[in-house]
């Protein structure tokens, strides 16, 4: 019997295929590419440009269309679309040939390290060679077949380039198979030749049936439960470090219920916090390097250390100094075992919330101490009185970041979500932020990538409109990327932008002063005519005039009492409305418990420099590998 085909472009096809992609787990379906991001140029206006029009106009296919300012920002949009929605969802991102593509390469590394999903459409030069070198084509001595597209590789969990129209069937399905694999997911690449996204093919009418990939829960194996169980039942100071991985899981009930029988107390990531509320009796704190007094004094006594979801980043880890027991073991609990088996842990690979389930049934009457136990409660207590201190500084002339972060908090209610991703603000948000829902707290540091937190807000906010979303930005931040404000006011998605102006990168310059660098190259001031340097008079730079320009509303704000009223009025608009505010880039910032390994110059002129390689040689003594 014949295959039924039908006749469809490359484009068409593709287009065809995506709308028929579904995610299901626990039950629940929904789509797996709700829709496209995208900047058309040549490379691929009269490609997937002619089918996503066609697609729209005929009814044919289900795939909305919105564009983007800038394509880089397209793909943060993306991502944080898909970190809302537990990496059930991701979107398509199309650009233009040479740099439309090349500008997504950011983003692709940033969801790639971030272990989130996003399906990257590159547009290529042509399969055929007929016109090269064509317009923005990079010819390569080394070989024909090498295009820009190949820096994608890297940054790619899965890469493919379709030079000819059937190899797009299974490219599609293996694509679609890593978007859906929690282990494995990240960005995908498909790089498209303009030439044959225009090119027809009688395609199988099955390739475009609607396909449901089921997102499983890896179960524990038993054995590994009982090896993990063996080995926590030994503790004495146990620590649980809450990752990711337990929000993506949906499992911050079974984190709660363990947590309370147990008696393990709590610390968090920056992508788990929020698993477990900020004011629960197990609740420490972040962890490493910006992590709380509370978390890391625990972290430095603990004898058995319990990673669920975490991948142990060197902030989660203070650079492999924060767990300070010289015998301290290791038991991790993740679906992929790269991480599982981190730290020389004994390894439980499994979902998140079945694995703490089973190992709750494992270790069913088995609690921590109880002096250790009460000594989490009071060191909480301790620390949670510190960030009052650093919300209600009464600094002046110019108020505290960390005054305009209390203001902040106390402005929203536990749903709204606060996004950050760079500079001084992380470390800040990891210490005193507080909590209650896992999806509140959205900040991006596993590539803590400047520019991504405006581009975010609009995919947060796409991703649940219920949510009032609050970006939280550094003047360097926005510089380097705001054009997603024209996006929200296009789309009309209504996104509240707080502009922290501290006139230049706040974080860098305090990190290069205290490694003897004399924040050097950090401010944002004029070139000073007698010493050369930049460090003359502040710029006028107005970023909420800047902010007003493409469309947004603002509302200024000089003290924390006016920040407090904006906020107000921001929350009552329904429009895009930026917030701005000057702080000082001088602190006072929360007090540190924890190191950062930044390797600081061996040999120096610098008197400043020579001191900082002293400090840090004393504190790369306490560094280790966990073995």
């Amino acid at each position: 019997m014949a295959t039924e085909t039908v006749r469809l472009t490359t484009a068409q096809a593709l287009v065809r295929f995506l709308a028929h992609q579904y995610s299901e787990r626990d039950g629940r379906e929904q789509r797996l590419i709700p829709g496209v991001w995208g900047i058309f140029g040549h490379g691929n206006v009269a490609g997937l440009g002619q089918a996503l029009l066609q697609a729209d106009r005929t009814g044919e296919a289900d795939l909305p269309y919105h564009l983007a300012r800038n394509e880089q920002g397209m793909v943060h949009a993306a991502v944080a679309f898909a970190k809302m929605r537990d990496r059930l969802s991701a979107y398509a991102c199309t650009a233009s040939t040479g740099p439309g593509s090349t500008n997504m390469i950011t983003g692709a590394a940033l969801a790639t390290t971030n272990r989130l999903p996003v399906l990257l459409l590159p547009s290529d030069m042509f399969a055929t060679r007929a016109a090269d070198p064509v317009l923005q084509q990079l010819e390569d001595t080394r070989g024909g077949d090498v295009t820009v597209n190949d820096a994608f590789r890297p940054v790619s969990k899965y890469f493919d380039r379709i030079s000819r129209p059937e190899q797009l069937v299974p490219a599609a399905l293996a694509a679609m198979r890593v978007l859906t694999d929690p282990v494995e997911t990240g960005a995908v690449t498909l790089c498209l030749p303009q030439d044959v996204q225009a090119e027809a093919y009688d395609w199988p009418v099955a390739f475009f049936r609607r396909r449901v990939w089921h997102i499983g829960r890896p179960v524990p194996e038993p054995a590994a439960l009982s090896r993990v169980a063996d080995v926590l039942r030994t503790a004495r100071r146990p620590l649980l470090v809450a990752g990711g991985g337990v929000v993506y899981s949906g499992a911050e009930a079974a984190l709660r219920h363990f947590a309370e029988a147990t008696g393990i107390p709590v610390a968090d990531t920056h992508a788990g916090k929020g698993a477990l509320p900020w004011d629960h009796p197990s609740a420490v704190g972040g962890l490493g390097s910006t992590g709380t007094a509370a978390a890391n004094a625990l972290a430095a006594e603990a004898d058995v250390v319990i990673g669920v979801g975490t991948r142990y980043s060197d902030f989660t880890t203070a650079s492999h100094t924060v767990f300070g027991d010289p015998d301290v073991h290791f038991v991790n609990l993740n679906v992929a075992r790269l991480d599982a088996v981190k730290h020389s842990a004994e390894p439980l690979v499994a979902d998140a919330r079945l694995g703490l389930q089973a190992l709750e049934r494992e270790l069913d009457g088995w609690q921590a101490d109880d002096a250790h136990r009460q000594r989490a409660l009071e060191l909480a207590a301790e620390w949670r009185r510190t960030a009052e201190g650093c919300f209600s500084a009464g600094h002046g002339p110019l108020p505290a970041q960390t005054e305009i972060l209390g203001a902040l908090r106390r402005s929203l209610d536990d749903r709204d979500v606060v996004i950050n991703a760079a500079g001084s603000m992380p470390g800040d948000l990891q210490m005193l932020w507080r909590s209650r829902d896992p999806k509140a707290y959205h900040v991006e540091y596993a590539y803590s990538c400047m520019g991504y937190e405006v581009a975010a807000g609009l995919g947060a906010k796409m991703a649940d409109p219920s949510r009032e979303v609050v970006v939280l930005v550094g003047d360097g931040s926005y510089l380097m990327m705001a054009q997603e404000i024209v996006t929200m006011v296009s789309e009309r998605i209504k996104v509240i932008i707080v502009i922290v102006q501290n006139h230049g990168f706040a974080s860098i310059g305090a990190l290069s002063e205290s490694l003897g660098s004399q924040r050097f190259g950090t401010r944002y001031r004029y070139r000073d005519a007698e010493s050369g340097q930049l460090d003359g008079e502040v710029l006028p730079v107005d970023l909420a005039a800047n902010a007003a320009s493409l469309g947004a509303d603002v509302l200024p704000a000089a003290t924390v009492e006016e920040f407090v009223r904006a906020m107000a009025g921001a929350r009552a608009s329904e429009r895009t409305t930026v917030v701005h505010v000057e702080t000082d880039p001088y602190g006072p910032n929360p007090p540190g418990s924890a190191w950062w390994d930044v390797p600081v110059g061996e040999v120096s002129e610098l008197e400043s420099t020579r001191r900082a390689y002293g400090t840090y040689r004393d504190a790369k003594r306490s560094q280790r590998h966990y073995l």
